[in-house]
């Protein structure tokens, strides 16, 4: 199985690359600069280093890159900087979601492609009702207009459940949403719900990236994981520890 991960540098989606190769995957990376990426990852014999910026690919390169591939994962996010939050590109996760879908409908795969989204609690699942305060519905509108990443995570959700659905032939998704990342060195206890448990901004939880990194991989490896979730917005929280 071949999976294609996008933001492979970030800090989730070194783990997810770690968590594939793991599990004798093969795995191509899309990634600004290599140098996040640890030597013993780097010298895989299963890992391919696209070594570009995603928005940056032209329509055919992309197609390329894509062609193949079982899976494709988006761990791609705004830098917590001035330039990261407020500076170009704004639609970061979406416009690269839009152009990867673009391309694997372009391949006319035999079979459906995995598409992995991570995502955040503070995006609610809108093909069910999630019950939200209304000091809620008013802190995340702020948010909205305020904060670009909000606006992007919620749209490249949106794109997924509205151009894909639940029942497409080409491509089947799942958007994960953990809630306040973490750093942890090991797995560890994780549950997972279809819809948040608690309040994002009044009473958020915490979710280790490796933990994130952990139930993605499961996803893209294991079929019977993927049919239990996909099309769905799984949140997923750590356990307490004793």
């Amino acid at each position: 199985m071949t999976t294609l991960i996008v933001g492979a540098s970030g800090a989730t989606g070194r783990l997810l690359v770690e968590q594939l190769l793991d599990r004798q995957q093969q795995v191509k990376v899309i990634v600004r600069s290599p140098v996040k990426l640890s030597t013993t990852v780097k010298k895989h014999p299963n890992l391919v280093i696209i070594h570009a910026n995603v928005l940056d690919l032209g329509d055919t390169e992309m197609r390329d890159y894509v062609k193949g591939c079982d899976a494709v994962a988006s761990c791609l996010g705004h830098n917590l900087t001035f330039q990261g939050v407020f500076g170009k590109p704004r639609r970061l996760v979406t416009d690269a979601t839009r152009r990867l879908c673009s391309a694997i409908r372009a391949n006319q795969p035999a079979s459906p492609v995995k598409y992995v989204l991570m995502n955040t609690t503070g995006n609610r699942n809108r093909n069910i009702h999630e019950s939200v305060s209304f000091g809620e519905k008013i802190a995340m509108g702020l948010l909205r207009l305020l904060i670009p990443p909000q606006g992007d995570n919620e749209k490249a959700a949106d794109y997924l459940r509205l151009q894909n659905g639940r029942n497409d032939e080409t491509i089947e998704w799942v958007a994960v949403r953990p809630d306040t990342l973490i750093n942890e060195d090991e797995v560890t206890d994780y549950s997972l719900h279809p819809s948040p448990t608690r309040s994002a901004l009044f009473n958020p939880g915490q979710t280790s990236r490796i933990n994130v990194a952990h139930f993605m991989a499961d996803l893209i490896s294991d079929d019977d994981i993927w049919t239990k979730w996909k099309g769905q917005m799984p949140v997923i929280y750590n356990e307490p520890v004793d």
